[in-house]
């Protein structure tokens, strides 16, 4: 599953891509059909994240009030991602990056292919122009199109059309997302403070705190020394307040590069290297030049078994919540 920084930058996205533009929308695998109707031939004028949702937000004009809008909500859970396609200018600009990665785990954006048909299925409003978006591959919930890209959305764990009022219910549901601006610090604080689950349990609560997913979970925790076992109203609030500043850099961070990298530049040097064949996690920047190897990304997270980056201790490795937790049983007493 993405975790926030992904969703943010998938956003991002989606507002260069899309933004101003009349863009139609279809349901190649037929179980949004009635959902896409509503929303064909609108002009997209929002995108935005909240933790791990996005919502769309589509007018009827480009000038069309903005509490009136009906929004596509997406969630991806653990198997969605979008796909994107682009005429070739579209590409050059595109700022994830083309033909290499695709927004969920990865981040894909695939080459436009010619001769397609789809254009001849438009509503008259929308024009394609001389650019032919590539046929859909697998089973596409959603189709968004303009004159110049396309977005497919595959595997999603909610998709839906909602009025303004319907999708700010959803966001209040949520607990702060570290990424927004309008988000306060003080409900994670407070919601840390009421709770006897474990610390590490509710880093992963959506309701709690919004977009943190395994990865930063564990890597937080370590950084700020704080056993992820440790109830909720055990853990002082300036530690809280800590690892909310911190995930907010960390996360913010990962949207800039599009990966995650948890350790400082000095805490790499002479660290033990994973396994041969151990799963690692993938990294949009893997190819990159200069960019920073897996391996050394992180702490602890994906590191069991292997000497602390700190003081050696074998990293721990136990279930919690149905996730894998990763700790140092000595930095993290």
């Amino acid at each position: 599953m993405p975790e926030g920084h992904t969703v943010h930058r998938l956003a991002q996205t989606f507002e260069q891509l899309f933004a101003g533009a009349q863009v139609r929308l279809s349901s190649p695998q037929g179980r949004f059909a009635a959902g896409a109707a509503l929303l064909d031939a609108r002009v997209l004028v929002a995108s935005e994240a909240y933790g791990k949702q996005m919502f769309l937000g589509f007018a009827a004009s480009p000038d069309g009030d903005p509490d009136d809008l009906l929004w596509l909500r997406v969630h991806l859970g653990l198997y969605g991602a979008w796909t994107f396609a682009g005429d070739p200018a579209t590409a050059v600009v595109h700022a994830i990056g083309a033909p290499r990665k695709r927004v969920g785990e990865r981040e894909t954006v695939l080459a436009a292919a010619g001769g397609g048909g789809a254009e001849s299925a438009a509503p008259a409003a929308v024009t394609l122009g001389d650019w032919e978006p590539p046929a859909p591959r697998g089973a596409v919930r959603v189709r968004l199109e303009s004159e110049r890209a396309c977005a497919d959305l595959t595997g999603p764990t909610a998709c839906e059309v909602l009025s303004t009022a319907e999708a700010r219910a959803v966001q209040r549901r949520l607990g702060p997302d570290p990424l927004r601006p309008d988000s306060d610090p003080q409900r994670f604080v407070d919601a840390v403070a009421r709770s006897r689950s474990p610390i590490g349990v509710l880093l992963m609560n959506q309701d709690v705190i919004a977009g943190v997913g395994n990865i930063y979970r564990a890597e937080v925790l370590f950084r700020a020394g704080q056993a992820p076992l440790a109830p909720g109203t055990t853990v002082p609030g300036e530690v809280v307040r800590e690892i909310w500043q911190d995930t907010a850099e960390l996360m913010a961070d990962g949207v800039r590069t599009g990966a995650i990298v948890t350790t400082r530049p000095e805490d790499r040097a002479g660290g033990a290297t994973p396994d041969v064949g151990r799963r690692l996690a993938r990294q949009n920047t893997d190819a990159e030049p200069g960019a920073v190897a897996r391996e050394d990304s992180f702490y602890v997270y994906q590191r069991d078994g292997l000497p602390c980056r700190i003081c050696s201790t074998p990293v721990a490795l136990a279930p919690l919540a149905a996730r894998n937790l990763f700790w140092c049983p000595t930095c993290q007493r």
